[in-house]
């Protein structure tokens, strides 16, 4: 019989000695990740770990996922879930691994944890386990200006303002211009990490990680007083287990009931597994 174990990560905000003074508030990442772990409760997984803003560290992270991989094996299940603010820095390892050289980063407690740190873990996972992402984050580039994509109506819509500073403050991303400054200050530390992983042995991911993030590159990810938008929707879809179909039906669900200017994207990585990809959500 198959195990499942998962991992939920909600920060309302970060250590603000670490991020050069900025707290990066929000409101709803904590119950996000609360509402994750009653859902997999619900679908039978017994191993759950709840990591919420202070206890959100890179290294309890890192400690958490690699205990999954020593513990789960091939067929089993791994359940990681992520709410609070994305951000980005330049990626050393050329077009080929990131088009728009830029890698993604999900702003933990202590610091900017770079997806290329999450892919070398997800290697670290017994060929055939199945590893289900849900990243309620946005990671909008660099080049990307709130008033240069979403119009006065949209943020009315999403964010109800049309203030585009305010925008920045209730959406998931961190503000650009202390992307860069951070990236300034420690860019020997995190051009370090990727040199690190680049010199390793890359192995072919033998899992298959599936994941279904909140938005897209160019658009922002709402915050909200109860969850975010893209967790309020997910939940709504699956309407506490009412939903049938599989992720690619789950994903289209989400995507049909959120608004045009925030659209889940879904992608899928590793061993291919199709019979994963058509189970019913958050199946052991």
């Amino acid at each position: 019989m198959a195990r499942g174990r998962s991992l939920h990560i909600g920060l309302n905000r970060v250590d603000p000695a670490r991020y050069n003074g900025w707290n990066g508030k929000l409101i709803a990442c904590e119950n996000d990740a609360r509402d994750m772990d009653e859902l997999a409760g619900k679908a039978g997984i017994e191993d759950r770990v709840t990591l919420l803003t202070a206890q959100a560290t890179v290294d309890n992270v890192t400690a958490e996922l690699r205990k999954a991989a020593r513990i789960l094996a091939p067929g089993d299940f791994l359940f990681f879930t992520y709410s609070g603010h994305g951000g980005q820095v330049p990626d050393l390892n050329g077009p080929e691994d990131e088009p728009d050289r830029l890698d993604e980063t999900m702003c933990l407690f202590d610091r900017e944890y770079i997806d290329d740190e999450l892919y070398k873990e997800f290697e670290s996972f017994a060929e055939g386990v199945r590893i289900l992402c849900l990243l309620d984050c946005c990671h909008s580039g660099s080049g990307i200006r709130v008033r240069e994509i979403l119009t006065p109506e949209a943020m009315e819509e999403q964010f109800q303002t049309t203030d585009p500073h305010q925008v920045e403050t209730t959406s998931r991303l961190m503000p650009l211009d202390k992307q860069a400054e951070l990236y300034e200050r420690d860019k020997e530390f995190f051009d370090g990490i990727q040199r690190e992983l680049n010199a390793k042995d890359n192995r072919e991911l033998g899992a298959t990680a599936l994941l279904i993030s909140a938005c897209q590159d160019n658009q922002l990810a709402a915050d909200g007083l109860r969850n975010g938008l893209f967790t309020a929707t997910l939940l709504e879809v699956w309407n506490g287990g009412e939903f049938t179909g599989g992720y690619k039906a789950f994903h289209r669900e989400i995507l049909k009931r959120m608004p045009p200017t925030q659209s889940p994207n879904l992608f899928i990585t590793g061993r291919a597994n199709n019979r994963f990809i058509r189970q019913t959500p958050f199946t052991v």
